[in-house]
């Protein structure tokens, strides 16, 4: 029935079509056998003029006025069928003669005048006739009369109709014999397609795309492309809506998010560098937060979606913390999720950590006028260390596709092992640090191997789109592999990996944990107290780990400069920068902290007196609250990263005031100055331009802040660090379903094989 229905609602409209072609070219085709047989009859009255001719001629010899010859032959004429009525007009106009039919009221004059027209026709009583004059005799030596002809047009009304019903019959023929090829080919072909469209819609036309080996029939062809960009737009479109509603992303949404999309899956984080860290300090084991942007943007979606984490046990006291199997719930006064700490000895850590990871791979991505160190003995420590991550995350699935979500470049070779040894798994890579350019990369010697690595992902993730595309040329340069540009994936021996960005962001403060604040004006005041400052001192913060891609080396600089320029600021400013010790161990890193130190004294023997430093350094770590203290004191916050991915202490600053006051100066080589667009943007390598900020900065008018601090505090807290893990897992979901399909294809396959 749907079929038959289906058949009709094309061919009605085709019968209905071709029936009103018909009907408007029935008076076309009148009009054209009209004139046909118009010529016809004039021709026809032309011979049979003719040949009365001499007849006539005679008889108007012998007697001008002849009446019985001339009737008699007229009435003999006009027992013709089409023919009439016969009239002679003689030179002077007047009806000499006449056929017992012929009109009286058709004079002479007027009969010419008929006959001189295009369509000489006269209508009777009885029907229309045509008017033909034709001379009678040569025009030098005839008698000057002429001959009237009426011919009935009849015939030509009754063909017209003969030939409309034929017509009507061959289009209705027609329209019969294609309907019924039209549904043979529909009955024949109808159950073959409706399978195929069955198998597209179920998923087993993506297999090209997805990899299976299935593929759909030669004539679906065209279908399946369309279906198949059909959906990829669909799926981009979806990912575009997931996170552009208007209800804010909190843990509540995320959580209703994975019970939606991901109920009942498996959630594993892994990264170097853990969430808590236990020491021991005397008697005691204390608890602390790392300073790490990591861990800052991480820990708050793993308290939303539960799970384990999965990380390198560094802390003095992790061990006695621990469970025999390395495993703790965290956090300490309210567990939501498993820490699983990885045991590694000083060599492994030294070779992997210290040596390959950040002698080699971070100053590689960040270009920052550092040279990368490559070890052969790093680098065979950095695979073991690798595998050594992926065993432990292998056993701590408690399903066979559980989602896997690795952080940064310390673990660019697992998702190739896991790949191996969970091939359910949806594997997410997010690399934390820039991607570089092709020949940038290329300086790496195992970079075909990191490269196959990554792309054992099945998704891969950056801050921006700019080290998305980094990577697609990178990896268009080094491997064979199959990429597509439009959808941003890449097809590397069998496997798909998405490349996308998901800019990072912070988790935004809840109520409860903005009342625990302290007034602003309160933590000006503790913050110049410990510095011994007055309280008209303005400070500039800035928040770092002692690393050369900070910039602080230019951040101090600038200050100078400001100090040298503008010598009004002298003793009315400092900058507190606050630098947590990091790699102490690596020489290129002790130096640094050296160097930072030597400025901080040289600045502040230059332009220092008693009671004033122009920057204050407090190289130690810091807890939180004690950070979100000293942004909460600060008139600006300066980041000035040569390099970065994100940099979350820009965020971090915008979120904790509140109070709509301070300005922010952003490096335009931080992935955080795509988005806080109304911060002052500036070039740290320019010294003069941070310097030119830096004095806009404090001389910036409170309306100005509250503007500009108010449009940064909206971007923030839309884009938190809960809209980044939606999306990513968002696509995971997405990725996750593709994968069943693949498999449901595969399946059918082997069975219809079998």
């Amino acid at each position: 029935m749907n079929t038959l229905r289906l058949q009709l609602r094309f061919l009605l409209p085709l019968a209905g079509a071709l029936l009103l072609a018909a009907a408007l070219s029935q008076p076309l085709i009148d009009r054209l056998a009209l004139g046909w047989f118009s010529r016809d009859l004039t021709l026809r009255g032309t011979l049979v003029a003719d040949a009365l001719s001499e007849s006539i001629e005679r008889a108007l010899q012998r007697e001008p006025n002849a009446g019985d010859p001339l009737r008699q032959l007229f009435d003999r004429t006009v027992r013709d069928e089409r023919l009439v009525a016969l009239g002679l007009c003689g030179p002077d106009g007047r009806l000499l003669q006449a056929s017992a039919a012929y009109p009286r009221e058709l004079g002479c004059a007027q009969a010419r005048a008929l006959g001189d027209t295009s369509s000489p026709q006269w209508r009777l009583p009885s029907g229309t006739v045509h008017v033909g004059w034709r001379p009678v005799g040569a025009a030098d030596g005839g008698t000057g009369a002429a001959l009237v002809l009426l011919h009935d047009l009849s015939f030509v009304e009754r063909r017209s109709r003969d030939t409309q019903w034929l017509l009507v019959g061959v289009i209705a023929a027609l329209g019969v014999v294609i309907a019924l090829i039209t549904m043979i080919v529909a009955q024949l072909s109808w159950r073959g397609w409706v399978q195929g469209a069955r198998a597209l819609l179920r998923g087993e036309g993506l297999a090209g795309l997805i990899g299976a080996a299935s593929r759909p029939a030669p004539e679906l062809a065209p279908l399946a492309r369309e279906l198949r960009a059909r959906l990829r737009d669909l799926e981009d479109e979806y990912r575009r809506s997931l996170v552009a509603q208007d209800a804010p992303w909190t843990p509540e949404r995320l959580r209703s998010l994975l019970r939606q999309q991901l109920h009942g899956e498996e959630v594993i984080v892994v990264s170097n560098r853990e969430p808590y860290i236990h020491d021991r300090v005397g008697d005691s084991l204390v608890v602390r937060r790392p300073a790490s942007g990591l861990v800052t943007a991480l820990e708050p979606v793993m308290r939303a979606c539960s799970g384990t984490w999965v990380a390198h046990g560094s802390g003095t006291g992790d061990r006695e913390s621990a469970d025999r199997d390395g495993r703790v719930a965290v956090p300490p006064d309210d567990p939501r999720y498993t820490l699983r700490r990885v045991w590694l000895t000083e060599e492994e850590e030294q070779g992997y950590y210290f040596g390959f990871a950040n002698e080699g791979m971070w100053p590689l991505c960040h270009v920052a006028h550092v040279r990368p160190v490559f070890r052969e003995s790093d680098w065979q420590a950095y695979r073991k260390v690798n595998a050594r991550f992926a065993d432990a995350i292998v056993r701590e699935a408690r399903s066979e596709d559980p989602v896997v979500l690795l952080q940064d470049y310390h673990f660019a070779l697992v998702p190739a092992l896991l790949r191996a040894r969970l091939p359910r798994a949806t594997i997410i890579t997010f690399w934390h640090i820039p991607w570089p350019n092709p020949e940038s990369f290329g300086i790496c010697p195992w970079r075909r191997e990191i490269l196959q690595g990554l792309l054992g992902s099945s998704i891969l993730g950056f801050h921006t789109r700019y080290h998305c595309k980094n990577f697609i040329e990178t990896v268009d340069r080094y491997l064979e592999a199959r990429i597509e540009h439009e959808h941003s994936s890449i097809n590397y021996r069998g496997t798909e990996t998405l490349i996308e960005s998901y800019p990072i962001s912070i988790a935004w403060p809840s109520e409860a944990e903005r009342a625990t604040w302290s007034p602003v004006e309160d933590c000006r005041r503790r913050v110049r107290e410990r510095l011994g400052a007055p309280a008209d001192r303005r400070l500039l913060v800035g928040v770092d780990r002692f690393d050369y891609i900070k910039g602080i080396v230019e951040r101090i600089h600038a200050v100078e400069r400001l100090l040298e320029k503008y010598p009004q600021w002298v003793g009315r400013v400092t900058l507190l920068q606050i630098a947590a010790p990091s790699r102490s161990s690596l020489e290129e890193y002790r130096g640094f902290q050296d160097r930072i130190a030597n400025m901080v004294e040289h600045v502040n023997a230059r332009f220092g007196r008693p009671g004033y430093r122009p920057v204050e350094l407090l190289a130690e770590h810091h807890e939180p609250h004690a950070v979100n203290e000293a942004y909460r004191a600060a008139d600006a916050c300066v980041v000035t990263s040569l390099h970065d991915g994100m940099n979350l202490v820009a965020k971090e600053f915008v979120a904790a005031r509140d109070d709509e006051q301070g300005v922010l100066v952003l490096s335009r080589f931080a992935g955080a100055a795509r988005e806080l667009n109304e911060a002052l943007v500036v070039n740290p390598y320019h010294v003069e331009e941070t310097a030119e900020a830096l004095h806009r900065a404090l001389g910036m008018p409170a309306a100005e802040q509250r503007e500009r601090m108010a449009s940064l505090r909206a971007v923030v807290r839309e884009h938190n660090v809960y809209r980044w893990a939606a999306r990513m897992l968002g696509d995971a979901a997405r990725w996750r379903l593709r994968e069943r399909i693949e498999a449901r294809v595969e399946r059918h396959r082997l069975e219809a094989e079998a």
